[in-house]
């Protein structure tokens, strides 16, 4: 009679656990996934059932979150769960996530425009407003049939995986919080507007983190006895890091969304015409999902920097340590790889984004930042996966040299 083979533990880059930290972006990201697919292949070319998972830690905010879980899911098996990670972003549409029917679309919109033209006459129409522009049921259904959350509680009782955090937004409080599960025991943290609470993570914790504000529904979750509507965890996330360190990352590879040229607006040519909703709304979740990540890469170099003129006895009596950190952004702009791949969206969703200064025509990057979220397609879902892994594989002595040097 065979024993059971212990499944293989985590991946430790110079003999430090390494944080994985996943932001926002909606549809973009799938980048994410071709990222991770090209990390796996570079750690373990020939796919090796006993290759540990390289992330001890797995933090995700927004749909970074959805992957984090993903990843957490399968920790016991990394590269079959890569894989089917990659099929299902391969193969989404629209409609997996949200409602993008015509039916769908157009009551969401009735009820908008009622509540808007005639909610000042009949106040009893102000209790029938709806609650967010876009219905993400399908993606509650998907995420339900998808992730295996009693197969997450075994990885971590196994130490396939040291921890999981899912962050949130509570719109109740103005707090930000993180969601933590973990076999290990880690005293829950606070600071100003930031609060960590342990427990078990589920689809509730996902579409919370997920929810973008306005585009999606805010989720009821239970904080401290109390209910709080959360919303997206990338809103007032001042420091996107910080769970992965708190949980005991000593090393952080962080794999953001945003291209670098999206953030120098010195290098954009100036529109003198009044911008389109697309163009503000594109503007907000981009000042959402993308800055406070490249601040905390900043402020932790920074950081980094001001440790290392300090003798060695200092950091410890002070309980100090640097953390290493690598990152991976997009090296093309998904506004333009997004419009380039809108015609494949819905009929009756892209109508709806052409009301409000959407077009596949625009030839402009700044036109295509709000669909660069919202674009649930394969078409678009797999040309960011392979930009994912070609940013990643241009990388290899780096990513190699990040996972086997000691953190200092």
């Amino acid at each position: 009679m065979q024993t059971p083979q212990e499944p293989p533990k985590p991946f430790r880059g110079g003999g430090a656990p390494v944080g994985l930290i996943l932001t926002g972006g909606g549809a973009r990201a799938a980048y994410q996934v071709g990222v991770l697919s090209g990390i796996m292949d570079i750690l373990d070319p020939d796919r090796s059932p006993d290759f540990g998972n390289p992330f001890a830690i797995i933090c995700g905010s927004s749909a970074g979150a959805i992957n984090a879980a993903a990843m957490a899911c399968f920790a016991d098996e990394p590269h079959a769960g890569m894989e089917r990670l990659r099929k299902l972003w391969s193969g989404l549409r629209t409609g997996m996530v949200y409602r993008a029917d015509a039916p769908g679309l157009l009551r969401t919109g009735v009820m908008w425009f009622t509540v808007l033209a005639l909610g000042w006459l009949f106040p009893g129409l102000r209790n029938r407003q709806p609650q967010s522009l876009l219905d993400n049921q399908p993606l509650d259904e998907l995420l339900s049939a998808t992730l295996d959350f009693d197969r997450l509680k075994r990885n971590l009782s196994n130490e396939c995986l040291d921890a999981l955090a899912i962050t949130a937004t509570a719109y109740t409080t103005g707090e930000h919080l993180t969601f933590y599960q973990s076999n290990n025991t880690i005293k829950p943290w606070q600071r100003s507007l930031r609060r960590a609470l342990p427990g078990t993570i589920g689809v509730d914790h996902l579409l919370a983190s997920s929810s973008i504000p306005f585009i999606f529904p805010a989720r009821a979750m239970l904080v401290r006895g109390q209910t709080a509507w959360c919303g997206d965890g990338s809103m007032r996330q001042l420091a996107p890091m910080s769970p992965a360190i708190h949980l005991g990352a000593e090393k952080i590879f962080v794999i953001g969304t945003g291209y670098k040229d999206e953030v120098h607006p010195e290098k954009q040519t100036v529109d003198t015409k009044y911008p389109t909703l697309a163009q503000i709304g594109g503007h907000a979740l981009s000042n959402i999902f993308l800055d406070s990540i490249s601040m905390d890469v900043e402020r932790m170099e920074r950081i980094n920097g001001l440790l290392a003129q300090l003798p060695p006895n200092a950091l410890k009596s002070q309980s100090l340590r640097r953390v290493s950190t690598f990152s991976i952004t997009p090296s093309r702009s998904l506004d333009q790889l997004a419009l380039a791949h809108l015609d494949h969206m819905p009929r009756a969703a892209r109508a709806l984004f052409r009301v409000i200064g959407v077009s596949s025509k625009s030839r402009k990057a700044a036109d295509g930042a709000l669909i660069s979220y919202l674009l649930f397609e394969a078409s678009y879902t797999q040309a960011l996966i392979q930009l994912g892994r070609a940013d990643s594989m241009s990388r290899v002595e780096e990513v190699k040299a990040f996972f086997k040097e000691a953190p200092e």
